[in-house]
């Protein structure tokens, strides 16, 4: 792979970088954390290392000052305030317009700019003009006999390290964090003479004496991750830790582990080191040569160490530990194999037709088979593209701080359930509904601060993002602790559009949902965030095209709570198939509860169940389908949300895979239909969408609740 082939690479893990840093940047604003602190200096070192090898240098440059200003504040010589953070937040999203114009040849002027205005605030806030990273005192030179209880370490950097946008002295300084350097000696002996010098080569090598009560080899070493590909580096443990190690090599407990591995626990050798020792051994397999003596050539332990974790492998000498490896993949690698695997479906429904029809019983049975292990594969192809829906409420935080920030409110995110997994294309659609509806929580949910006082509330109010599974769906929830819907307003506002004839009764449910309607707003004044009425409209249809529904709660000063209820995935679902008349019809099997035969009186649409009055709709009216009503139906009961209804059909077919395939445009707009499938007979059955459905039986289920 040449340098341009990896720049996608580059921008995606350079992304992925950017949000935790956004991330651990929101959580440094509510308490100072050392180690969010060091997270974020390392997200922006390791972004401006990995620019400088793609000749980047705009983002080298401005990323080099904060890392400066970042490196200032681990050492305690800067203290963030609310006001640098959001200037750092703004440094985030610059860079991600950095790495974003990184595909063109060149970065406009105004780019530019903002990003020099941004490094005045940043480094006028930061107590200097420059943030310069060299050291406040002179280090002293390496005593000839060093304490035999400090550790040694001997840095070589590569010729190229300044061109990679690595700069040396950081790591070092960042090295006196974990502990105290005793003394450094510069070598300077690879310096050429001035006439053959390259002023972007680095020539200098460095022998440390460290001293740390806690610090192990593997922190020394992490001190130096971002540079351990352009740098040679040794680490001498003081004489008393290799007792230490031979102690914990005698404590091992009894389970499988090579001497690598056995050398790692004990924190004699580091992972690091042990992986190059490897790579060594494997370029050479023709001449091998014993891991130990590759590991005592490179310094990187001690005879007697590598002797007693031999002596103890010989005592558990089975297997090895296994280590579990992740693999990225492009996302339209994925679709194309759930396509794939979803036509593999189709023909597996048309092989598996042609048998019973058949008569074989041998090959009914090898069918039989091979659907078990194609449904082994959907499930696997499927739980590919199931992701942790954390990364995107994660995003929420800054939402949540920008907008705060700017109507002047204190509103803190709280998240829960962000290990519920989801379809990524679900995921990927939902992302601006939500920031929508959060934005709305901020705006018109959370009172202003006096506001909340008065009414007895904490000063700070509260947006809360929950995601949970429900019935083979996932519910994503937005709620806030403020003053509530005003249901009189919303009402009032209703019938002044003539959304609502005056006089006319209406739930809390119907009433709540007009703010749905386009144009909708009941806002005394416009902001930046809201107020035009423009948008909620849009989210009710983008979550109704995902297969969705929208729900909206409220309780005068208690708060809000919009409900999306979403299905788990767009691609294969397991479906239950029913007929009318000539037709067949698929409903998605998690929402069958139960199959019960027709029983109803005439002119009726609602039943007894058990008891309970169960409204119904009947199939053959709703679309119109000819032909005479036979003696016997079926009701198959389904749930939405917490609501129960009937569907009444012809016969029942039974479950079945189904692959979901998208209705053409012409018929967007045909109700109670939210997609189509293909039969194994090659005919085409639709698939219902029962919340549209449930919602057109809500009408018989109050009447029918009258008469009971």
């Amino acid at each position: 792979m040449n340098i341009e082939q990896a720049l996608p690479t580059f921008i995606a893990e350079a992304t992925e970088l950017l949000d935790d840093m956004e991330s651990q940047l929101l959580a440094l604003e509510q308490a100072t954390s050392a180690d969010a602190l060091n997270a974020i200096f390392r997200a922006i070192h390791t972004i401006k290392g990995s620019a400088g090898l793609f000749g980047l240098d705009a983002v080298v440059a401005f990323t080099h000052v904060v890392e400066g200003v970042l490196d200032r504040a681990r050492e305690g010589r800067v203290t963030f305030d609310s006001g640098s953070i959001a200037t750092l937040l703004q440094c985030v999203d610059h860079t991600r317009e950095l790495i974003a114009a990184a595909s063109g040849s060149s970065f406009d002027d105004d780019l530019q700019e903002q990003g020099r205005s941004l490094l005045r605030s940043l480094t006028s806030q930061a107590g200097s003009e420059y943030p310069a990273v060299v050291a406040d005192a002179p280090l002293r030179r390496i005593p000839s006999s060093p304490s035999p209880e400090h550790w040694h370490i001997s840095l070589r950097f590569a010729r190229d390290v300044l061109r990679h946008g690595l700069d040396p002295l950081p790591f070092i300084r960042y090295l006196g964090t974990l502990g105290r350097i005793e003394a450094v000696a510069t070598l300077h002996e690879a310096m050429p003479a001035a006439d053959e010098m390259n002023p972007q080569s680095c020539y200098l090598g460095f022998e440390i004496a460290f001293s740390s009560p806690t610090a192990d080899k593997a922190t020394i070493e992490s001190a130096f991750e971002f540079v351990l590909d352009d740098c040679q580096l040794r680490i001498i443990p003081p004489h008393s830790r290799i007792n230490d190690y031979l102690d914990l090599i005698a404590q091992l407990p009894e389970r499988p582990a090579l001497l690598g591995e056995l050398l790692v626990q004990v924190g004699s050798v580091t992972r690091h080191e042990l992986d190059t020792a490897l790579e060594h051994q494997a370029a050479n397999a023709a001449l091998p040569q014993p891991l130990g003596e590759i590991l005592l050539k490179d310094g990187a332990t001690q005879v007697p160490v590598v002797e007693a974790a031999l002596a103890r492998q010989r005592q558990i000498r089975d297997g090895k530990a296994l280590e579990q490896h992740t693999v990225r993949v492009d996302a339209h690698k994925l679709d194309q194999l759930i396509d794939q695997v979803g036509e593999l479906i189709i023909a597996a429904a048309s092989a598996n037709l042609v048998a019973r029809r058949g008569g074989n019983a041998e090959q009914r049975e090898s069918n039989a088979t091979l659907m078990t292990l194609i449904e082994g594969l959907r499930d696997n192809a499927l739980g590919l593209r199931m992701v942790k829906i954390g990364a995107t409420f994660s995003r929420f935080h800054r939402v949540v701080h920008d907008a705060a920030r700017e109507l002047g409110k204190d509103i803190a995110l709280e998240i829960n359930g962000e290990d519920t997994e989801l379809d990524k294309t679900v995921v990927e659609k939902i992302a601006d509904p939500l920031t929508h509806l959060v934005r709305n929580a901020v705006d018109h949910g959370i009172e202003p601060h006096n506001m909340r006082l008065q009414f007895g509330k904490p000063a700070r109010g509260t947006v809360m993002l929950s995601a949970y599974h429900d019935s083979g769906s996932i519910v994503i929830e937005v709620s806030d602790d403020g003053a509530g819907l005003d249901r009189e307003r919303i009402l009032a506002k209703g019938i002044e559009r003539g959304l609502v004839e005056p006089g006319r009764t209406l739930s809390d449910d119907d009433v709540f949902a007009l703010i749905f309607e386009p144009g909708f707003s009941t806002a005394q004044q416009v902001t930046n965030l809201s107020g035009r009425g423009v948008g909620m409209d849009v989210v009710k249809r983008n979550i109704e095209a995902l297969r969705g529904s929208v729900h909206i709660a409220s309780r005068p000063r208690q708060g809000t709570t919009v409900s999306v209820r979403l299905p788990l995935t767009l691609a294969i679902i397991n479906g239950f198939q029913v007929s009318v008349g000539g037709s067949i019809f698929v409903m998605p099997l998690e929402m069958v509860d139960e199959c019960i035969e027709y029983s109803a009186e005439a002119e009726h649409d609602y039943t007894n169940l058990r008891g309970e009055v169960l409204p119904f709709i009947r199939l053959r009216t709703l679309f119109a389908i000819d032909g005479a009503t036979p003696a016997k139906q079926n009701i198959v009961v389904v749930r939405h949300a917490s609501a129960r209804f009937g569907i009444v059909v012809d016969r029942l077919l039974g479950e079945a895979q189904t692959v979901i395939k998208p209705l053409a445009r012409m018929f967007s707009q045909v109700q109670g239909v939210s997609g189509s499938s293909i039969l194994g007979s090659g005919e085409v059955a639709l698939i219902l969408d029962v919340p549209k459905l449930m919602a057109a039986a809500a009408a018989t289920r109050r009447v029918a609740s009258a008469m009971v």
